[in-house]
């Protein structure tokens, strides 16, 4: 698979069907959950106190819903430094991510990961890859399922200067010339992943349902119900902590020329960084961050952030369906920075009081 004369794409195309598994858990910290809702500049104290995660039924605190994504680009880049080598980091971006709760993740979760490579597509230049990703806890417990599609650019041939600052530019260990040397010797068992063929664990259907502890309730919403707007400054600080906190350490977040190199007019915001900020947006109008069980992303752009300026991100809500069954909500979400879409489609379901 890590053949010299094997293809990133042929390496990607063999692993459709496949399954592999985190060889070690995620212990969640209270600290960690701490440090990643500040990142995302959510303030909802079930984020930070535990009486307050008390006072909606929990005796830890409770993780943004987007707190999986630290696991899931753990997954990621263990991919990429064993069986798809043939990638260059700089060149990979998410389009698109949807994460559907069965149980908030808390402090003290031992998380699992298992990650099913669902589909390869080619289309120019571009590869796609679609995978299936179920998190448990150390009970065996269904926390979420997501779904991650990542492109790959292929064909780049960056002039050799050039080349050369990106690798200076890259965490260490993670330029191509890094990954290449070290999949010479490094078996997948080396990098933290094992192949499985069981099958998926499932949530577990019997669980009683939680009693949503909204701010807003069911009978105070409409079809076409706009929430209240929000708008979120970021500067190159902000993504600069979100990388360290979240581990995405992609370059085009924070170095202008490795974004130019990737087509792009200035370093960007991470897209699962305007991703949480955005569910924050929704649950800070919840007033129950536990009260979102699902939440879809397809990216459409992303918000330039200048070196001296902030740039600000204005996110919009509008309740687009009701169901007076379940006491849920659909919103359709909208992020815009500078007049740029970030979102193509975002929705999310919430339960209510």
């Amino acid at each position: 698979m890590n053949d010299s004369t094997t293809t990133a794409s042929e390496q990607a195309m063999a692993l459709v069907g496949r399954h592999y598994r985190l060889t070690d858990h995620y212990e969640v910290g209270r600290e960690k959950i701490r440090e990643f809702a500040r990142a995302l500049q959510d303030d909802h104290p079930a984020h930070r106190y535990e009486d307050a995660a008390a006072e909606l039924g929990f005796d830890r605190l409770v993780a943004p819903a987007t707190f999986s994504s630290i696991v899931l680009l753990l997954v990621q880049r263990k991919m990429f430094e064993s069986v798809l080598t043939g990638y260059d980091l700089g060149q990979v971006l998410q389009t698109e991510q949807s994460i559907q709760v069965h149980r908030p993740i808390v402090a003290g979760d031992q998380l699992r990961c298992d990650s099913y490579i669902e589909s390869f597509r080619q289309f120019g230049d571009k590869d796609f890859m679609v995978t299936k990703n179920v998190l448990t806890n150390q009970h065996k417990d269904v926390l979420q399922t997501a779904y991650s599609t990542a492109v790959a650019q292929t064909g780049v041939d960056l002039a050799p200067d050039l080349r050369a600052t990106v690798e200076g530019v890259i965490m260490t260990g993670q330029s191509a010339a890094d990954r290449s040397a070290a999949a010479a010797t490094r078996t997948i068992e080396d990098a933290g992943l094992v192949e499985c063929f069981d099958e998926p664990a499932q949530p577990d259907s019997s669980d009683e349902p939680r009693t949503p502890r909204s701010v807003p309730a069911f009978e105070e919403l409409s079809v076409g119900m706009a929430l209240p707007t929000r708008t979120t400054l970021l500067t190159r600080g902000d993504l600069v902590n979100y990388a360290g906190v979240s581990g995405d350490s992609n370059p085009i977040h924070f170095s202008d020329l490795v974004a130019g190199s990737a087509g792009l007019p200035n370093v960007v915001s991470h897209g699962l960084l305007t991703m949480g900020l955005g569910a924050g947006y929704l649950t800070s109008w919840l007033g129950d961050p536990a009260a979102m069980v699902n939440y879809a992303v397809r990216f459409a752009g992303f918000a330039p952030v200048p070196a001296t300026k902030a740039s600000a991100i204005e996110f919009h809500g509008r309740v687009k369906e009701l169901d007076p069954e379940r006491r849920a909500a659909t919103i359709a979400l909208s992020a815009t920075s500078e007049g740029r879409k970030l979102f193509g489609r975002a929705t999310a379901t919430v339960l209510l009081r």
